[in-house]
């Protein structure tokens, strides 16, 4: 079938709307049509090295329209979010930890499917898609059932599909992870979507203080308003100093969610005895090291991939705790016509919005 799509002809070049051609299902697959696609940073990053053409996009939410032959728990009409895809069948997805599969990068990051083919095509050629599980900057996908969450049948889809993997990280990267006791000290580096789910978390968990660091006045008043107790302007100055005046022991908790190397150095260095920092970033840097004793008196770092939930169960639940007003993330969204997504990412790029959410016709 013949679909419109946001096409990346180059890396780093604008995308192109444009229509291409979408394969039906296969057995294990659904097709839905999207009614709205949050931009993600991980989307700002694959756009500058990702193979192309390529169909990026992986924050989606509409409406089954067709199912494949072995689809039993999906069916046309339903509500549903598109998050990561895993294997279900490696020792991490036995043991319900999808997000670390042991395919994890074969079956989000290689622009095909697991058996090497490929759902879209674009003038006869090959477009590299199923990123994360769908490539949802289009108005259908063709997903693997793994990766599609059936919603109650009055989900707000404009609103949806950012828990698809921002809000579900930074919310997952706290309550399914870090697990902080109330009373515990944290701080989130980073007020962007996802630290500012995370501070939302943080707010949940009953940890005190909750502290958002970043060097956007704006972002840093959202993030207050979503739950922090105190923020940090890390463009003043000594941002570590800071941190030591809010919590002169140390933190307990800290979450980095930006990718900088010096940014989780000092996430790390701001911990106290048996600290727990969580690292969540894609970002800029591609090592990251520590003065050895940074790491002593029981301080542990651990990597996250998606709040290291089972969107399943996890996004479900975040929509209960919005649909209840316990999860404030509508102040961080702006709405663009799907035909501006190059607008909404300069807009994202440039610091002026949150959150870029993308509204496909109806």
């Amino acid at each position: 079938m013949r679909i419109t799509a946001a096409l990346l002809e180059k890396p780093s070049s604008p995308f192109r709307i444009t229509d291409v051609e979408l394969s039906a299902p296969g057995p294990d697959e659904v097709l839905v049509r999207v009614v709205a696609v949050g931009i993600c940073g991980t989307d700002l990053e694959f756009a500058n090295f990702f193979p192309t053409p390529a169909l990026l996009g992986h924050e989606g939410s509409g409406v089954v329209e067709a199912v494949g032959s072995r689809v039993t728990d999906l069916a046309p009409g339903d509500r549903v979010a598109m998050s990561f895809t895993s294997c279900g069948t490696c020792s991490s997805c036995r043991h319900g930890a999808p997000a670390y599969c042991r395919s994890f990068d074969a079956l989000n990051f290689s622009g095909r499917r697991a058996d090497g083919s490929t759902a879209v095509t674009f003038a006869g050629q090959d477009v590299n898609a199923h990123f994360l599980g769908q490539s949802s900057f289009a108005s259908h996908v063709v997903a693997p059932v793994r990766a599609v969450v059936r919603l109650r049948p009055d989900a707000d889809l404009d609103l949806a599909g950012p828990f698809g993997c921002g809000f579900q990280t930074g919310a997952g990267g706290v309550l399914n992870v870090l697990k902080p006791a109330v009373g515990s000290s944290i701080a989130v580096f980073g007020a962007g979507a996802v630290g500012t789910a995370a501070v939302i978390a943080a707010s949940l968990s009953g940890c005190s203080p909750i502290v958002a660091v970043d060097i956007d006045a704006r972002r840093l008043e959202a993030a207050r308003v979503a739950g922090a107790t105190a923020v940090v302007d890390a463009s003043a100055g000594d941002a570590a100093g800071a941190l030591r005046d809010i919590v002169p022991g140390g933190l307990d908790f800290a979450m980095d969610t930006t990718g900088h190397e010096k940014v989780l150095r000092t996430a790390v260095e701001a911990l106290g005895p048996l600290g727990h920092a969580g690292v969540i970033g894609i970002g800029p840097s591609e090592s990251m090291s520590f003065e050895w004793r940074s790491v002593l008196n029981g301080r542990s770092i651990t990597g996250i991939i998606a709040g290291a939930s089972v969107p399943q169960t996890f996004i479900p639940q975040l929509l209960d705790l919005h649909a209840a007003g316990r999860f404030p993330v509508d102040p961080l969204i702006t709405s663009f016509c799907f035909e501006e997504i190059n607008e909404a990412v300069n807009a994202l790029r440039n610091g002026e919005v949150t959150k870029a959410v993308l509204r496909l016709p109806r």
